[in-house]
This record gives C-alpha cells, structure tokens and sequence, in this order.
C-alpha cells in the first residue's frame, strides 16, 4: 500500500507532543510531510480534510485521562476517506487511562481506519525545578529511538498491505464509559512577580488566547487549561505557581509519579 502524503496533526502548547510526532515521522520516512500545529486558537478555526492515499497522524496530550475537553468540537471536524490513521498521546508519567481509546474512537467516527496507536512520555506541564516530576526532559533520547522505531513499524505494516480495506483492527486499551474530567479547574493559580517586562510571549503562546494582550497579570481562569506553558515558556521566569490547589497537586504528581514509565505502542 503506497502513501502519497503524510499529515501530522498535533496540540502541544510545551512542544512534547510536537516532538514525539515528528519522532514518528522520521522513522516513516515520507518526504511529503504537512505540518497541521492546532495549539493555537487561530488555528483550530479550519477543519483539516484527509483521502485514503495519505497518513494521518494525531498528537495530543492527556488531560486528567482523557481528550483535552478544548478540542472535542474541532476534532469532530477531520473528514476521512477511509484514511489510515495513527493515534497518539502524551501523559505525565501518571496514567493516560482512556485517552488513546477516546482519540482513535473520535476518529474513526469522521472516516478515519486506525493503523496504529501509541502512548509517549512528557514532561508533565507542573514540572518545575522546584518540584521535579518523574518525566522531566521527556521525551528523552530513548524516547525518541522508541518513536523512530515505531514510525518504521507503521511503514512496514502499511507496506505490507494492498489496500487499506486489509488494515486489521488495532486493539486500543481502555474501558467505556471513559469517565474521567474533560473540563479543566477554574482556578486562579498564577502568580506574576515584579521581573515581568510585558514582553507577551506567554499571551502568543497561550493555546486558549486566556491572557491579556496589554497586561499578563490578567488571566481568564475559565479559559485556562492549566497547560503551564506561559510559565515554562516565559524569558524572564516571572511566573509562577502560587500556593493553593494547583501547588498541591504539583506536589502528588512530584511524590506520588517517580517511578519511571515507558511509552507503549499497538499495531
């Protein structure tokens, strides 16, 4: 079976799903690659439209287990022609529960066939140097060999085939109903210092436009998926997690998650 194109779809306000995608696609090899990045607001405004000569591939990162509540409405919006399609997650080292079942079955309802599916390792966005988690630095190097590893697995397979018609069902874990929050806490958690210099990169980089353009200090909490990229991301270090129900459960994640996990892939 010949794919004409690849397409990789990723949501990924740190970069960690970003990279364990491309980690894919360097071991499918395909020289006609179509970058679709949706963090950003903006661009979750187009519906992507696939056919069955290209490989899809969708990245997204778990939220308390399941599909970030934020992109269930532009998710139903991919339109497959019986499109093979690779289904990837990225968890914190905790447990990424039903996500990878919920993503391929989103999929698979807007025509897309499911070649194979995958479970990586990121660094959990309450990270910090304060409170390490069990997944900083990740996806590490071995990570991305796993991944390298599993992008030439999927070629192999789709290789091997003559039609899409002959993919065989992927076995995804997981149990119904998903239970689990889609909806992230309305919570105010950021604290701001006087380094702050207005410079905006972490309203750019914010995946839900939830900070003020002209002032920093303004956060719209309902908005907020507490993805911590403005604080990871910010040049001057200005931002913080202030004490409260966010800074515990940085401190769960830091004491109850060490042990570390390793990704998993179907085929």
């Amino acid at each position: 079976m010949k794919i004409q194109s690849l397409k990789l779809v990723y949501f990924s306000p740190t970069g960690t799903t970003k990279t364990v995608v491309q980690g894919i696609a360097k071991g499918i090899n395909q020289a006609n690659i179509e970058y679709i990045d949706i963090t950003k607001p903006e661009a979750r405004k187009q519906a992507v439209q696939t056919s069955g000569s290209e490989l899809l591939i969708v990245g997204v990162p778990v939220y308390m287990g399941r599909v970030p509540a934020l992109l269930g409405d532009w998710l139903q919006t991919i339109r497959g022609l019986n499109t093979p399609t690779v289904c990837v997650v990225v968890y914190g080292n905790r447990v990424y529960d039903n996500a990878l079942l919920e993503l391929k079955d989103i999929l698979a309802n807007h025509g897309c066939i499911l070649v194979a599916g995958a479970a990586y390792i990121g660094e959990h966005s309450f990270h910090s140097s304060a409170l390490p988690a069990a997944s900083e630095s990740r996806p590490d190097k071995s990570d991305l060999s796993h991944a390298e590893l599993f992008g030439q697995k999927i070629n192999e397979k789709l290789r091997s085939l003559r039609t899409v018609d002959q993919i065989s069902e992927v076995t995804i874990p997981g149990n119904y109903p998903y239970e689990g929050v889609t909806k992230m806490w309305d919570i105010d958690f950021i604290e701001v210092s006087d380094e702050c210099t207005q410079c905006g990169v972490c309203n750019e980089g914010c995946p839900t436009g939830a900070i003020d353009s002209e002032n920093s200090s303004l956060i719209d909490t309902e908005k907020c998926t507490l993805c911590c990229a403005c604080i990871k991301h910010c040049p001057q270090s200005a931002r913080s997690m202030k004490p409260g129900l966010m800074k515990d459960a940085t401190i769960r994640v830091h004491e109850l998650f060490r042990e570390r996990k390793e990704p998993e892939f179907f085929i």
